[in-house]
């Protein structure tokens, strides 16, 4: 009997309409890259000091330099070098009397600076920026700083909460429905953090667009991956992610050339509006539909799909639905996943891995913005070696499978964030590579859980199982900012006797075997290893 992968063989597992449709889904990929990460450039904390009344006109008086302006009027650093005063204390001192002079003009007042009383910043900062960020328009700084962290939790909050109901849409209502509704309603919200008038508005739209943004792009990974043949699946998965680091790219030329926070803002929501414009070129899942007993509609998309891939459609297309003997429309539950054993053991390793490679994805990233160089060339370089690494998943995936690949790019990762706990602050470049290094680790582990996950799980439960992965991402992104912070110093299917593959599915009266249920495994060698440790 005719399966999905047997049809896509005859029709085109990678042919025009796939092609069409991978293009204009990476898009929505690329799309999520400064929701994800954009608090780099968004609330980027440049260098600061108190503003003091009378300062600018005295040091305009006396012709000072910026360096003489500084080392007359802020204080300097605290104890063992602590910033902190000098960053968040001013003298108490009044800077228009007449009394003051050009050369050292505190010496009147102290036979030591140290001795002058310091005070709160109670009229506010001066920031050592040509743009604006969040952190510069709403004083996001010093006793105020941990609004930073709760401006990114909120939108990891968002990813925790939204994942799993973007999940459970995309497995109930189709994948389609839910990624045109995800991505419209993250580009509304997108545009409205941009005009936000406060800093409360500002983190009630970015939860929304956290809620929401997540699922679609998950919605569109799940998506793309069930419209191509097994031969290039996994090449499709990790070209999806490819799109995610174009979009990293693109996104530090934009911050360069945009470094106002709202306009920068706009710059990457409006573009948004034109993705639900894929309604016409991307169709529903055929394996979603069939497990949905909604066989006529899978007929005909497939039927669509070898027209456009200029292909026969098979003769026995009709009888696509005829594998399976599923006589009941199947619901995705939370429980599913942990249903039988095996679903068990998948479903907590996989959890394990996403949230540890969410920590330190996003910690690598945002310690690119607290290394005190050039944030824009920084977050480029650690961009650019991604692509790497993805060349190196396509080179060993079909030669050593996932296991391997899996377990040495976390240990790469690992021993590159341990050595930067010994890295002095002054030796930026060496701080820099060891990054990148941990960089392309952590990104080649992300990649390979994300290809993992997709082929574990039965169709109805794709979505959703990813959703629920994703919820450990998202709830470890502001955990993520803290390790920044603290570094700074601040092939076909496998087979399977069908007892064994009953037990791996959710169980149900008239179940016997689920469409693409069993996903292809990681090649020949993650079996020997698995039998290895058995």
């Amino acid at each position: 009997m005719l399966t999905v992968d047997d049809a896509l063989e005859q029709v085109g597992e990678f042919g025009w309409f796939q092609k069409q449709a991978f293009l204009t889904l990476c898009l929505l990929s690329a799309a999520f890259a400064p929701i994800y990460v954009g608090i780099v450039f968004l609330a980027f904390t440049p260098d600061h000091r108190c503003r003091s009344p009378g300062v600018p006109e005295l040091s305009h008086r006396c012709g000072w330099s910026l360096a003489e302006e500084l080392n007359y009027t802020v204080p300097g650093p605290g104890p063992e070098g602590q910033a902190f005063p000098r960053q968040c204390r001013r003298y108490e001192v009044d800077w228009n009397q007449s009394a003051l002079g050009c050369v050292d003009p505190l010496a009147g007042l102290a036979a030591n600076n140290s001795l002058l009383p310091l005070g709160p910043c109670r009229y506010g900062w001066v920031y050592d920026t040509p743009g604006s960020s969040v952190v510069t328009e709403f004083n996001l700084v010093c006793d105020d700083s941990w609004k930073v962290d709760l401006f990114q939790s909120c939108v990891n909050v968002g990813f925790f909460l939204g994942s799993l109901g973007a999940g459970y849409i995309a497995d109930r209502f189709g994948r389609k429905v839910c990624l045109l509704a995800t991505t419209l309603i993250s580009a509304i919200l997108g545009v409205l953090t941009a005009v936000a008038p406060d800093y409360t508005s500002l983190l009630l739209f970015r939860l929304g667009q956290g809620l929401v943004s997540k699922g679609s792009w998950t919605a569109g990974y799940t998506l793309i991956t069930e419209f191509v043949g097994l031969g290039y699946r996994r090449t499709v998965a990790i070209l999806y992610q490819v799109a995610f680091t174009v979009g990293l790219v693109l996104l530090s030329g934009l911050a360069y050339a945009v470094p106002h926070w709202r306009w920068l803002q706009l710059a990457v929501s409006l573009p948004t509006f034109l993705l639900p414009l894929c309604y016409w070129f991307v169709p529903e899942s055929p394996r979603w539909l069939l497990s949905q007993k909604r066989n006529t509609q899978a007929v005909k998309i497939m039927d669509h799909i070898a027209q456009k891939n200029g292909k026969l459609p098979p003769a026995d297309l009709k009888m696509l639905s005829l594998k399976e003997d599923v006589t009941e429309k199947l619901s995705p539950s939370f429980v599913d996943l942990f249903r039988t054993p095996h679903l068990r053991k998948h479903t907590f390793i996989l959890m394990y891995l996403w949230l540890t490679s969410s920590v330190l994805y996003q910690g690598l990233i945002m310690h690119m913005g607290v290394t005190g160089g050039n944030l824009y060339l920084d977050f480029f370089y650690s961009a650019l070696v991604e692509f790497p690494a993805a060349f190196i998943i396509l080179v060993t995936i079909e030669r050593f499978g996932c296991l391997y690949p899996l377990a040495g790019s976390n240990l790469v990762v690992g021993a590159a964030c341990f050595l930067m706990i010994f890295i002095s602050h002054d030796l930026h470049w060496l701080s820099i590579v060891v990054a990148c290094i941990g960089r392309m680790g952590i990104t080649l582990a992300f990649q390979m859980v994300c290809l993992v996950n997709a082929e574990l799980y039965p169709t109805f439960l794709s979505g959703f199982g990813a959703s629920c992965r994703g919820n450990d991402a998202a709830s470890s992104g502001d955990q993520g900012g803290r390790f920044a912070r603290d570094h700074q110093g601040r092939g076909e299917p496998a087979e399977e006797s069908k007892a064994q593959r009953k037990q791996d599915l959710p169980s149900g009266p008239n179940i016997r075997i689920q469409l693409a249920g069993t996903r292809e495994r990681c090649s020949a060698g993650d079996r020997v290893a698995e039998m290895r440790t058995e």
